[in-house]
């Protein structure tokens, strides 16, 4: 397989736990474990032993990932991620099916992640069997749970190999103020639209309930996704692909911001993001998934809402 990328110029350069399990618990295809008859308990700590998504706490990542976002938020301007939706949104890359590109994620670690050391294919079935548990019958969820981190192949070498600060990390909007609820804000007075009087206002850009989907949001996996999902006609009901572009938003769907920017399908849909953000976030752990016993099912699911080769 044969992938050509047109290198966008880049600005700063970016520099175990043992879990018992008890007996009572049930035990999905693949070995995720999961407590009975509670449903999803949310583990105190991730499998650093911190709080999730505590960026505060001292960890060999953590000095790591607040360089990663200080290059993130000083690079993510209006005008990069113009660039980057027109270049990567041709979905003129490569042709591949979505289990050829889960699996080339094997070699993928999200460096921006405080919580996870795993490669992603391990993350991705997490999220998918845990959900597969609670929500028997929600077939597309599960299969959202798989697909929803695919775009971090655009970390892969072969697909170009784009730096971190442009493929993972929280995600936020551009072309408009930057909340001070998104993660290490102070690194904002670097960007150079934070100055910028078209960009730096509430509004910005947008106006009120003018919708998601017409806002930009910083350029990473999450919107890559989204394009290769959308662009090649997937059956998936809209909540999924709101899931998976704004699935890394924890401005919104932890603070509440930008709220004014929503419209009432967006907010019929942050209801589905709720319920999927906690499988995302406290199903990473050090439980290893079988592959191949539950490969056939999630095979049989994109068959039903895929086509068989995609572009990407």
């Amino acid at each position: 397989m044969t992938i050509i990328v047109d290198q966008p110029e880049f600005g700063v350069e970016a520099v175990e736990k043992n879990i018992p399990v008890d007996e009572n618990e049930l035990l999905l295809d693949g070995g995720f474990v999961v407590p009975e008859p509670a449903g999803f308990l949310v583990p105190e700590t991730n499998s650093f032993g911190h709080n999730f998504r505590d960026y505060d706490a001292e960890s060999q990542r953590q000095e790591g990932v607040e360089k990663f976002y200080r290059i993130q938020h000083i690079n993510q301007t209006f005008d990069f991620v113009k660039r980057m939706r027109e270049a990567y949104g041709k979905l003129d890359k490569v042709e591949m099916s979505i289990w050829e590109c889960c699996e080339l994620l094997n070699d993928v670690v999200d460096e921006s992640d405080p919580d996870l050391d795993e490669p992603q294919i391990e993350h991705l079935l997490q999220t998918a069997e845990a959900i597969r548990k609670d929500y028997p019958n929600e077939d597309w969820l599960h299969l959202t749970g798989l697909i929803h981190d695919l775009g971090k192949v655009l970390l892969h070498p072969s697909f170009g190999e784009l730096p971190q600060w442009a493929v993972v990390g929280d995600t936020f909007p551009v072309g408009c103020a930057f909340d001070e609820s998104v993660v290490h804000h102070k690194y904002f007075k670097e960007n150079p639209d934070y100055n910028n009087p078209a960009y730096n206002t509430k509004y910005g850009a947008y106006s009120e309930g003018c919708g998601l989907n017409n806002v930009f949001m910083s350029w990473g996996h999450d919107d890559y996704m989204y394009l290769v999902a959308k662009e090649n006609k997937t059956t998936l009901p809209s909540a999924a692909l709101f899931i998976i572009r704004y699935h890394s938003f924890y401005a919104l769907h932890r603070s509440g911001a930008y709220r004014h920017l929503m419209s009432e399908e967006d907010i019929e849909n942050m209801k589905w993001l709720q319920i999927f953000n906690k499988y995302d976030l406290y199903s990473k752990s050090k439980v290893r998934i079988d592959v191949e016993k539950v490969k056939p099912y999630y095979l049989s699911l994109i068959k039903k809402y895929f086509p068989e080769k995609l572009r990407w």
